[in-house]
Protein backbone atom coordinates (compact mmCIF):
# COMPACT_ATOMS: atom_id res chain seq x y z
CA UNK A 1 0.00 0.00 0.00
CA UNK A 2 2.90 2.27 0.79
CA UNK A 3 4.32 1.90 -2.69
CA UNK A 4 1.31 2.60 -4.56
CA UNK A 5 1.00 5.61 -2.55
CA UNK A 6 3.89 7.01 -3.05
CA UNK A 7 4.37 6.28 -6.56
CA UNK A 8 0.98 8.06 -7.20
CA UNK A 9 2.51 10.79 -5.44
CA UNK A 10 5.20 10.74 -7.24
CA UNK A 11 3.32 10.46 -10.62
CA UNK A 12 0.93 13.66 -9.59
CA UNK A 13 3.98 15.87 -8.47
CA UNK A 14 5.80 15.24 -12.02
CA UNK A 15 2.67 15.64 -13.68
CA UNK A 16 2.20 19.26 -11.57
CA UNK A 17 5.38 20.45 -12.01
CA UNK A 18 5.81 19.51 -16.00
CA UNK A 19 2.17 21.04 -17.01
CA UNK A 20 2.46 23.96 -15.02
CA UNK A 21 5.14 25.79 -16.79
CA UNK A 22 2.50 25.20 -19.72
CA UNK A 23 -0.16 26.65 -18.17
CA UNK A 24 1.64 29.77 -16.75
CA UNK A 25 2.15 30.54 -20.50
CA UNK A 26 -1.42 30.71 -21.57
CA UNK A 27 -3.35 34.09 -20.47
CA UNK A 28 -6.88 35.23 -21.84
CA UNK A 29 -7.07 37.49 -24.96
CA UNK A 30 -7.47 40.89 -23.85
CA UNK A 31 -11.26 42.23 -23.97
CA UNK A 32 -11.83 45.60 -25.07
CA UNK A 33 -14.98 45.65 -26.34
CA UNK A 34 -17.56 48.74 -26.26
CA UNK A 35 -13.93 50.78 -25.48
CA UNK A 36 -13.30 54.34 -25.94
CA UNK A 37 -9.20 54.28 -27.64
CA UNK A 38 -10.15 58.12 -29.58
CA UNK A 39 -6.00 58.39 -29.80
CA UNK A 40 -4.13 55.76 -27.73
CA UNK A 41 -0.93 54.70 -28.53
CA UNK A 42 -0.75 50.80 -29.14
CA UNK A 43 2.01 51.39 -31.50
CA UNK A 44 4.52 48.38 -31.25
CA UNK A 45 2.65 46.43 -28.79
CA UNK A 46 1.69 42.94 -28.97
CA UNK A 47 -2.25 42.57 -29.25
CA UNK A 48 -2.47 38.89 -30.87
CA UNK A 49 -6.13 38.21 -30.56
CA UNK A 50 -7.19 41.05 -28.90
CA UNK A 51 -10.94 42.38 -29.02
CA UNK A 52 -11.86 45.60 -30.13
CA UNK A 53 -15.47 45.15 -31.05
CA UNK A 54 -17.78 47.80 -31.31
CA UNK A 55 -14.62 49.94 -29.97
CA UNK A 56 -14.08 53.85 -30.97
CA UNK A 57 -10.33 53.73 -32.05
CA UNK A 58 -10.64 57.09 -34.56
CA UNK A 59 -7.38 58.39 -34.45
CA UNK A 60 -5.26 55.61 -32.52
CA UNK A 61 -1.78 54.56 -33.27
CA UNK A 62 -1.19 50.87 -34.15
CA UNK A 63 1.95 51.51 -35.87
CA UNK A 64 4.25 48.14 -35.96
CA UNK A 65 1.37 46.38 -33.65
CA UNK A 66 0.73 42.76 -33.80
CA UNK A 67 -2.89 42.12 -34.14
CA UNK A 68 -2.83 38.84 -35.24
CA UNK A 69 -6.04 37.14 -34.56
CA UNK A 70 -7.33 39.90 -33.28
CA UNK A 71 -11.14 40.91 -33.88
CA UNK A 72 -12.21 44.69 -34.36
CA UNK A 73 -15.11 43.92 -35.86
CA UNK A 74 -17.92 47.00 -36.47
CA UNK A 75 -15.46 49.40 -34.34
CA UNK A 76 -14.36 52.88 -36.26
CA UNK A 77 -11.06 53.63 -36.89
CA UNK A 78 -11.29 56.51 -38.83
CA UNK A 79 -7.57 58.08 -39.19
CA UNK A 80 -5.87 55.71 -36.98
CA UNK A 81 -2.20 54.77 -37.97
CA UNK A 82 -1.47 51.02 -38.69
CA UNK A 83 1.26 51.39 -40.69
CA UNK A 84 3.60 48.05 -40.78
CA UNK A 85 0.83 46.78 -37.97
CA UNK A 86 0.02 42.66 -38.83
CA UNK A 87 -3.14 42.29 -39.17
CA UNK A 88 -3.04 38.33 -40.36
CA UNK A 89 -6.10 36.51 -39.57
CA UNK A 90 -7.94 39.46 -37.65
CA UNK A 91 -11.64 40.02 -38.00
CA UNK A 92 -11.62 43.80 -39.24
CA UNK A 93 -15.26 43.48 -41.21
CA UNK A 94 -17.55 46.39 -40.93
CA UNK A 95 -14.62 48.61 -39.70
CA UNK A 96 -14.78 52.24 -40.56
CA UNK A 97 -10.81 52.59 -42.10
CA UNK A 98 -11.80 56.13 -43.44
CA UNK A 99 -8.67 57.94 -43.69
CA UNK A 100 -6.73 55.44 -42.05
CA UNK A 101 -2.66 54.70 -42.86
CA UNK A 102 -2.30 50.67 -43.79
CA UNK A 103 0.51 51.38 -46.08
CA UNK A 104 3.01 48.48 -45.60
CA UNK A 105 0.70 46.64 -42.92
CA UNK A 106 -0.08 42.54 -43.10
CA UNK A 107 -3.97 41.74 -43.85
CA UNK A 108 -3.02 37.93 -45.03
CA UNK A 109 -6.00 35.97 -44.40
CA UNK A 110 -7.98 38.61 -42.49
CA UNK A 111 -11.89 39.11 -42.92
CA UNK A 112 -12.38 42.56 -44.65
CA UNK A 113 -16.27 42.22 -45.00
CA UNK A 114 -17.95 45.79 -45.26
CA UNK A 115 -15.30 47.66 -44.06
CA UNK A 116 -14.90 51.01 -45.64
CA UNK A 117 -11.50 51.94 -47.17
CA UNK A 118 -12.67 55.65 -47.84
CA UNK A 119 -9.34 57.71 -48.49
CA UNK A 120 -6.34 55.20 -47.01
CA UNK A 121 -3.06 54.15 -47.73
CA UNK A 122 -2.57 51.25 -48.78
CA UNK A 123 0.81 51.71 -50.01
CA UNK A 124 2.96 47.90 -49.91
CA UNK A 125 0.29 46.80 -47.53
CA UNK A 126 -0.60 42.70 -48.34
CA UNK A 127 -3.86 41.67 -48.47
CA UNK A 128 -2.95 37.99 -49.51
CA UNK A 129 -5.82 35.73 -49.20
CA UNK A 130 -7.96 38.14 -47.67
CA UNK A 131 -11.94 38.14 -47.45
CA UNK A 132 -12.66 41.31 -49.63
CA UNK A 133 -16.22 41.37 -51.82
CA UNK A 134 -16.09 42.93 -55.15
CA UNK A 135 -16.87 46.64 -54.62
CA UNK A 136 -14.19 46.41 -52.10
CA UNK A 137 -11.39 45.16 -54.37
CA UNK A 138 -12.46 47.80 -57.15
CA UNK A 139 -11.97 50.42 -54.76
CA UNK A 140 -8.09 49.00 -53.72
CA UNK A 141 -7.10 48.18 -56.87
CA UNK A 142 -7.66 52.68 -57.72
CA UNK A 143 -5.27 52.90 -55.57
CA UNK A 144 -3.40 49.67 -54.83
CA UNK A 145 0.45 50.35 -55.58
CA UNK A 146 4.08 49.17 -53.59
CA UNK A 147 5.44 46.17 -52.01
CA UNK A 148 5.19 44.87 -48.61
CA UNK A 149 8.97 45.15 -46.80
CA UNK A 150 8.09 42.42 -44.63
CA UNK A 151 6.29 39.52 -46.88
CA UNK A 152 7.73 41.21 -50.08
CA UNK A 153 4.22 40.95 -51.91
CA UNK A 154 3.04 43.27 -54.44
CA UNK A 155 0.00 44.92 -53.04
CA UNK A 156 -1.49 44.70 -56.27
CA UNK A 157 -1.85 41.15 -56.68
CA UNK A 158 -2.25 40.48 -53.32
CA UNK A 159 -6.26 42.51 -53.87
CA UNK A 160 -6.37 40.98 -56.59
CA UNK A 161 -6.34 43.90 -59.52
CA UNK A 162 -5.49 42.73 -63.22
Amino acid sequence: MFWRRLTALLLAMSVFFCASPVLADWTHPMSFSNAEFTGHDFSGQNLQAAEFSNANMELTNFRGADLRGAVLSASVMTKSNLHKADLTNAMVDQVNLTGADLSDAVLKEALLLRAIFNDVDITGADFTDATLDGAQMKELCQKASGVNSKTNVETRGSVGCR
